[in-house]
């Protein structure tokens, strides 16, 4: 019966506790309260609540601290972290010292009965065991830390939370446009993790033919094949019981599909003209830009190798979904940017920042920080300009504002429409290759150096993609 069942509410702030006694006064729960984690953890120790929902930001003991203690005690009953301000970290910890949920404020009457009855109709409570060895390194998280207050990304932290606490048989498939950050959120899971000291080894997959690419990740024993002078050690080897990230997995042919399906199987391989089995310990994430279930219905990947990838996937949302952010990253960045410059650039007008709001980002955060770069490096006084992010983003035109084509004929209209769309070009296939020029240009369907004669028309430098 809801009359039967007690939620305790920890937080310092008197008009939370006042709204949440409101709330669940209204709906038959019976509320208790306490101002701070050591007077929650006084009650805990005389009453078993069956919710409970605390706020992470308090004076004395803060949330994720209470938190590890009450699932010391009680790791039966199932807690709720609230915070204001969601971070990558607060969500990470949240999730990894047991938390079965963690909002963000503000907190609406829905969405306090929405948990209440996820909890309550939970055949079991949700607590993840055998956390509280985890120790976090500040030069590990602070350097991946992924930058993001919105609903999606919040859900992304949470998903790196609870994958980093288990096994490294537990294989991530990460899916997102190029550009919004895949290899973050694979660094992300490796440092939160117990083995985030062990090697995190990445290798792109599109980038070495296939016969170097198996030696790349299986190893190679002397005299294998011609150039073999040497043993080589793979990644696989070298990742031990790190992580192995294996991005754009898509673009792999099917028979190296086949031999990647068998190591994830048997979790052991051989080196390239070796037979001595040797086991895969590292956990491995995947990332592609491709759609994998539209592949697999093609014939272009194989189903089985999806389902090993498979196992926890997480979505990436584009820049263009979660504009809320945008102003958020772009600050992140011009700060590091005018350290990295030497500049003294303050922030961004007004018109800049309706023009960074305006803009469809295709090369999402990739290209806002390449943006937010070459801005810095323009800028001769202490705001960022609109024309900055015009110039640098491809015109008035590719920043999302009307052309203005007024007084021009039909010839001169369309030469600049062609002028704007070939910039764009340029720019997206750059970002989706990491300012390979090579790589863009067969994309293209063009010669090396045509790709390479456009860029020069357009004045793009493709290094500044190269990250």
């Amino acid at each position: 019966m809801h009359n039967k069942k007690k939620v305790l509410v920890v937080d310092d702030d008197e008009k939370i506790l006042f709204a949440f006694k409101q709330v669940l006064k209204k709906d038959g729960y019976q509320c208790v309260v306490a101002k701070d984690g050591s007077k929650a953890l006084t009650i805990l120790s005389g009453q078993i609540p069956d919710i409970v929902f605390m706020d992470i930001a308090m004076p004395g003991l803060n949330g994720l601290e209470t938190l590890q203690q009450m699932k010391q005690r009680k790791p039966e009953v199932p807690v709720i972290m609230v915070t204001g301000h969601g971070s990558m970290q607060a969500a990470i910890k949240a999730i990894q010292f047991g938390a079965f949920e963690y909002l963000t404020k503000p907190l609406d009457v829905e969405k306090i009965r929405e948990v209440i009855h996820r909890v309550l109709s939970s055949t079991k409570t949700v607590s993840l065991p055998e956390t509280s060895h985890l120790t976090f390194s500040a030069d590990h998280s602070d350097r991946y830390e992924l930058i993001g207050n919105s609903p999606a990304m919040q859900e992304v932290y949470k998903l790196i939370g609870s994958v980093s606490t288990t096994t490294n048989h537990t294989s991530v498939l990460i899916l997102g446009e190029s550009g919004t950050g895949k290899e973050m959120v694979a660094r992300a899971i490796h440092a939160h993790s117990v083995h985030g000291s062990e090697p995190f080894v990445g290798i792109n997959c599109t980038v070495l033919p296939e016969l170097l690419l198996e030696s790349e990740l299986f190893g190679h024993e002397k005299g294998s094949f011609t150039g073999a002078i040497d043993r080589k050690i793979g990644k696989f080897e070298i990742a031990h019981y790190g992580t192995i990230f294996l991005d754009e997995v898509g673009d792999l042919s099917l028979e190296f599909q086949k031999k990647l399906l068998r190591v994830l199987q048997e979790r052991e391989f051989e080196r390239v003209g070796g037979n001595k089995p040797i086991p895969v310990r590292g956990r491995f994430i995947s990332a592609t830009n491709s759609d994998l279930e539209r592949d697999v219905e093609k014939g272009k990947f194989r189903k089985d190798l999806f389902y090993r990838f498979n196992v926890v996937t997480i979505n990436l949302p584009p820049l263009r979904k979660r504009k809320e952010d945008i102003l958020l990253l772009a600050n992140y960045f011009l700060a590091r940017y005018t350290e990295q410059l030497k500049k003294n650039v303050k922030g961004f007008s007004p018109d800049a920042m309706t023009a960074l709001q305006s803009y469809s980002f295709p090369g999402n955060v990739r290209e806002l920080e390449n943006l937010i770069e070459r801005a810095v490096m323009l800028t001769k006084g202490e705001l960022i300009l609109a024309d900055s992010i015009n110039e640098v983003a491809g015109s008035r035109a590719s920043a999302g504002m009307p052309i203005q084509m007024e007084g021009m004929t039909f010839k001169q209209s369309r030469d600049y429409a062609m002028a704007q769309f070939e910039k764009q070009y340029l720019l997206d296939q750059l970002n989706k290759h990491h300012g390979n020029i090579s790589a863009s240009a067969k994309a293209s369907g063009m010669t090396r150096q045509y790709f390479q004669r456009l860029l020069t028309r357009n004045k793009i430098d493709a290094r500044s993609f190269r990250k």
